[in-house]
């Protein structure tokens, strides 16, 4: 055998047999204990019973919790050493010594420490609450000892490790190696643990000798710089619920300040101010101690947002919100304003993220995912340093690091591949590389701060720099901003079913983000015009509510069925809250005469809708006193009601003494039904007896736009090849499942305001409802579905092939749309072949073209002319029962001749997902815009008070087409002077206003924020 090769054999064995050696048992430890579902304190569990428990007894069940307690008294044999408890509970747990929380047992934290130092007869109230999990499997409760921890023998370890990991990494034939390989030859020659300890110990310390010349040895001056940080993700709801986590969090925090008492110069950051809080609130003494290492700079709130949300789903006001949430708790509990975006395991970013980063004043992002692909992907992502541009222009220095090994340990091999494996091999020096155990919390160990004690230039590894991600970021652009650039979206060439996974998650959080808006526009409306105070501290609390279920493993549907079952009904809770608080501002607005009803429109331009009369009503009167036509459909009386910008007209409830005008409203006769056909004066529908549109005919140009069957159902088995929830494999079209019965097709409704067909399926063993309808006047078809789903590993699709030429679609996103190919011409092209939007998505020509609405679904394929919508999918790991139930949700096609500048499609896509509403009574104000924006390119996304409590207004605008546009803002209330501010409300500039305008320019995609102090 190769000499080398046998020296290493004989060190990788000492090795592995390290913990033979590290731990003197001194005696075992008797634990006595309960289990409880409840959530209790330390303090509160004197009140319970504790049986006395053995090794091997089983105990708890799914979702309960133990708590185990054992008086530990130290013998004389471990006076002046470190004196540790060696616990094995059969799961993760949370310490506490003496009553204070101490730190954790989990993957990578085997003991807890009672004191560095022991003496004789000390006494310890050890204990500890251990979670029995949620697999149908109980515990078993092993073997607790107390022991010494041999500090001189975990030394010699170290050493051993590192200088045996520097020579397997470093040239073989370099004298570097060879002087190594003798020194280990010589250690292995010397090392005899069956010394007595006193011997042992001048034995160790004669092999730390030999050692230390090469462990002092130095790097050459182009050696790379990493610059260490200390993290731990720590995900909020995965394969836990957030139950879980409140004991997550105590148990990384607690773990950190420890092993900051005994290395001073650690320094640990952490994320997600939700986290924060949960610390203090369920842990205040914890919580003390974490304010004071962050004002001794040594634990580092940093990271931008409440939660890691996702950035491909929610909203952009919903991510705005996550950073002004965010920065506003740590500026307030710990005076620290974040820079840095920081979202370790996002399914991909979204391409305005940047605008929103710089709007919210953060300079610098990192991630880890993009390198993380599963082996899902073909074109793997260029670079680890670069300029991030976004949608609209703005730029942001982004670095993406690597997760290299998992569990982390900061080891030589793991920080040689660091900057081996960069996907960046030249014009970088430097890169930013987290440490610690994550997923589940925990963080970094004793064993990664001893390697960086000794790694901070050790020849043959990279230096490192241990501190705030900050300094690499402020490094690296004191060396000067990277060459690289890419622009666009980050997208995440794996996860691609997370667009649809969990469907009901989906619609509810569109449902419930609008109802924020909703609320938010009222409310201040309410406030301004009805002295109706603004609920500014319940909103505060709302908002934190919906923010957290952006976190990246809820709203993408990743995690176990309790995560989203407990997701879905604080969903629903809040939608039904900010509903009845927004309808509650209405009807505030509408307190007049119950003679009349109020019906207001919440989008910057007029409308004018097909309406549902509130009960009781039959008829409505225009302001002239003309009577409007209505269409009588399943018990509810329909008008055609307009109502202004942002505000809302006020109409007479018919009733006998109403004189119609003379020239009374002439009901229109366009639109006809049959099972077979719908039209109107500009559509012209066919449909076959699968409830599939065979022919869609412009009747302006006489256009036949459909390429094939449109809105037919396409089923496929959904197995992938892992991640079920997350995945969407390739391949998947390979394998149809056939869907041969015919519909039932018959016609609901036949004018004079809207026909519509119904379509009544068996979709292999669920069923499918949809009402096909079109209104008069109108080329856009409304698709409302309903599916009672019983699928498993099954992915329905709808698709809309139609005659469009394009080499790309486009996909609303947050504040604007990207463009992304509808072929596989080049690998990056085809991994997108499942991508993300937001309301539309369409396929353009120079002049005309054809887009699919939808009021909840964000996955779509669009392939050649194409337009697959993915609706529902059945993933049963590692949640078993994802999306079986009925589903509701609504669909729909606009088509357009014309430039798409000038096409309906943006507004269309908003008012599918924004209705108007009515509420009964009058308004004083009969009709009133409060804001409208004179260009159909740009859009009033929020109008709400201010977070100062001020009164001022804010509205939000974007760009939304990818055009560069002058326009005026118009506001319907007295203004006294207005500022752009940036997107956390902070003046930037005072805008000129005159005659209750204010002329504003957009560059494309442009985001604006305005602040508007009312007069008094």
């Amino acid at each position: 055998m190769n000499r080398r090769q046998e020296i290493r054999y004989h060190v990788e064995k000492l090795l592995q047999e390290k913990n033979r050696y590290l731990y003197t048992r001194l005696a075992p430890i008797d634990f006595a204990g309960f289990v409880t579902k409840e959530r209790l304190t330390c303090s509160e569990i004197g009140a319970y019973a504790f049986e006395p428990v053995r090794p091997g007894d089983r105990w708890g069940g799914d979702w309960t919790y133990g708590w185990f307690r054992a008086s530990i008294v130290i013998p004389p044999e471990a006076e002046g050493k470190r004196a540790v408890v060696r616990a094995d509970l059969g799961s993760e747990a949370t310490l506490y010594v003496n009553g204070v929380v101490s730190g954790a047992l989990d993957l990578q934290h085997h003991d807890a420490t009672l004191t560095r130092c022991a003496k004789p007869g000390e006494r310890f109230e050890f204990v500890a609450e251990a979670y029995a999990g949620h697999s149908n499997r109980q515990p078993t409760l092993g073997e607790s000892y107390l022991c010494v921890f041999e500090e001189d023998i975990y030394a010699f370890f170290i050493d051993l490790e590192c200088l045996q990991q520097v020579g397997d990494h470093i040239a073989a034939d370099s004298l570097r190696a060879a002087e190594i390989h003798r020194c280990l030859a010589q250690v292995a020659s010397t090392v005899d643990f069956g010394l007595p300890r006193e011997a042992l110990t001048e034995n160790l310390n004669r092999c730390r000798q030999t050692m230390a010349p090469l462990l002092a040895c130095v790097n050459g001056s182009t050696a790379p710089t990493l610059y260490l940080m200390g993290q731990s993700h720590l995900d909020i709801a995965w394969l836990w619920p957030i139950e879980e986590t409140k004991r997550k969090i105590a148990r990384t925090m607690s773990n950190q300040l420890a092993l900051m008492e005994e290395y001073p110069d650690y320094r640990y950051m952490q994320s997600q101010p939700y986290l924060f809080q949960l610390a203090k609130e369920l842990y205040p003494e914890l919580y003390a101690r974490i304010k004071r290492a962050v004002e001794e700079g040594r634990i580092l709130p940093e990271g931008g947002m409440w939660v890691e949300s996702d950035t491909n789903l929610p909203g952009g006001e919903s991510l705005i919100r996550q950073v002004l949430h965010g920065k506003r708790f740590f500026r307030e509990e710990f005076g620290k304003d974040n820079e840095m975006l920081w979202l370790p395991d996002v399914f991909g970013y979204s391409g305005n993220l940047p605008q929103i980063m710089q709007g919210c004043g953060l300079r610098y992002f990192a991630s880890v995912k993009m390198f993380q692909t599963y082996e899902n992907v073909s074109d793997p992502f260029p670079y680890n340093t670069f300029l991030w541009e976004g949608i609209d222009g703005s730029q942001v220095l982004t670095h993406l690091l690597d997760y290299g090994d998992f569990p982390i340990r900061v080891t030589p091999s793991f920080l040689i591949r660091q900057w081996n494996d960069r996907a960046q091999k030249e014009g970088i020096s430097t890169r930013l590389v987290q440490f610690g155990h994550g997923d589940g919390g925990g963080g970094a160990n004793r064993d990664d701060l001893e390697f960086l004690r000794r790694l901070a230039d050790l020849e043959g590894v990279p230096r490192t720099r241990h501190g705030s991600p900050i300094d690499y970021f402020e490094d690296q652009a004191a060396r000067g901003l990277p060459d690289a650039k890419y622009v666009g979206e980050l997208y995440y060439p794996a996860h691609r079913g997370t667009y649809t996974t969990q469907a009901q998650l989906k619609r509810l959080n569109r449902k419930t983000e609008i109802g924020f808006r909703e609320m938010e526009l009222w409310g201040a409306a309410a406030d301004r015009l009805r002295n109706r105070a603004y609920p500014y501290r319940e909103m505060d609390r709302l908002w934190k509510r919906l923010l957290l279920q952006h976190f990246h493993d809820i709203l993408p549907g990743t995690s176990i069925h309790r995560v989203h079952e407990e997701a879905q009904a604080e969903l629903e809770s809040l939608l039904e809250t900010v509903q009845a608080m927004a309808s509650g501002a209405r009807e505030a607005l509408a307190d007049d005469e119950r003679s009349f009803v109020t019906l207001f429109n919440s989008l910057s331009w007029g409308r004018r809708e097909l309406v549902a009369l509130p009960d009781g009503v039959e008829g409505l009167a225009d302001r002239t006193g003309r009577p409007l036509p209505v269409q009588w459909h399943e018990g509810a009386a329909y008008a055609e009601l307009e109502a202004p910008s942002m505000g809302w007209s006020t109409y007479e409830v018919g009733r006998p003494g109403i004189v119609p005008a003379e020239e009374p409203f002439q009901v229109p006769a366009a639109v006809s039904a049959t099972p077979s056909r719908l039209e109107n004066e500009l559509l012209a529908v066919e449909i076959n007896e699968w409830g599939e549109l065979v022919s869609i005919v412009d009747k302006e140009t006489g256009t036949e736009w459909a390429a094939g069957p449109c809105n037919a159902m396409k089923l496929y088995r959904d197995r992938p090849s892992a991640f079920d929830a997350w995945e969407i494999d390739r391949r998947y079209r390979a394998s149809p499942v056939e869907l041969e019965e015919k519909a039932s097709v018959f016609v609901t409704a036949d004018g004079p305001l809207f026909a519509s067909v119904r379509v009544e399926r068996t979709l292999h063993r669920s069923t499918l409802i949809q009402d096909i309808r079109i209104r008069a006047g109108s080329a856009r078809i409304d698709i409302d579905t309903t599916v009672r789903w019983n699928e498993t590993n099954k992915m329905l699709r709808v698709d809309f092939p139609v005659r469009v030429h394009a080499n790309e679609s486009m996909q609303e996103i947050q504040f604007g749309y990207v463009k992304r190919p509808n072929h596989a011409s080049r690998p990056h092209d085809a991994d997108r072949y499942e991508v993300c939007q937001h309301k539309w998505s369409a396929l353009a020509e120079t002049n005309r073209g054809f887009a699919l609405l939808n009021d909840c679904k964000y996955g779509i394929s669009v392939q050649d002319r194409t337009m697959s919508l993915t609706l529902l999918r059945s993933p049963t790991q590692p949640d078993e029962t994802s999306d079986r139930g009925t589903h509701r949700f609504s669909y729909g096609f606009t088509l357009w001749n014309g430039s798409f500048l000038d096409s309906p499609v943006v507004r269309q896509a908003y008012e599918l997902n924004y209705p108007v509403h009515v509420a009964r009574g009058g308004s004083r104000l009969k009709e009133l815009s409060l804001l409208r924006v004179d260009s159909s390119y740009v859009i009033a996304e929020t109008v709400k008070l201010a977070e100062d409590g001020s009164g001022d207004w804010i509205v939000r605008l974007y760009e939304s087409k990818g055009a560069s546009v002058s326009c005026r803002l118009r506001f319907g209330l007295p203004v006294s002077s207005a500022f752009q501010t940036d997107m956390l409300e902070m003046s930037l500039a005072e805008l000129p206003h005159a005659d209750g305008e204010i002329p504003l320019r957009f560059r494309p995609f442009e985001v604006k924020t305005i602040r508007l102090v009312l007069q008094s």
